[in-house]
């Protein structure tokens, strides 16, 4: 093994065995994960199971992963404080898409038992500045 290798394995192992408390969250991820909570809930009022949050792959992480009646969902969940920069369902891109479907396919591999059929589903959040919702908005079976 080179050099050059060895200190790229070195510090990719100890970012993922870092402490978690030591680790400063951003305003963002702060808001991401408020949004991932307000939609788990939300999903949860909608009959939905919810079998992981924040499932990661290779290609990303899956923010819900969901079972609605005999299918299994992996929602996309983009949260917003303003819309100034577009509406937050906006952020998704094709490749974003692409993205959660190759990491849905690892899902379906590592749970063998669970239902064939999937679909891609984003719910989008705007939230005021005291995370009140101000919409919220569930698009279901999402292709681009």
């Amino acid at each position: 093994m080179n050099f050059n290798l060895f200190l790229t394995r070195l510090s990719l192992w100890r970012r993922i065995n870092r402490p978690k408390e030591h680790i400063k969250m951003t305003y963002q991820k702060q808001l991401g994960d408020k949004g991932e909570t307000i939609a788990a809930e939300y999903l949860q009022r909608e009959k939905f199971q919810l079998l992981n949050k924040q499932y990661h792959t290779r290609f990303g992480e899956i923010d819900i992963v969901a079972l609605d009646s005999d299918m299994i969902v992996f929602v996309e969940v983009k949260t917003r404080t303003s819309d100034r920069f577009g509406l937050p369902e906006e952020s998704i891109t094709p490749a974003k898409i692409e993205h959660l479907e190759n990491a849905g396919l690892i899902w379906l591999q590592e749970h063998p038992d669970s239902p064939e059929d999937w679909r891609i589903d984003v719910i989008s959040l705007l939230l005021d500045h005291q995370d009140q919702v101000l919409d919220l908005h569930h698009f279901k079976n999402v292709h681009l």
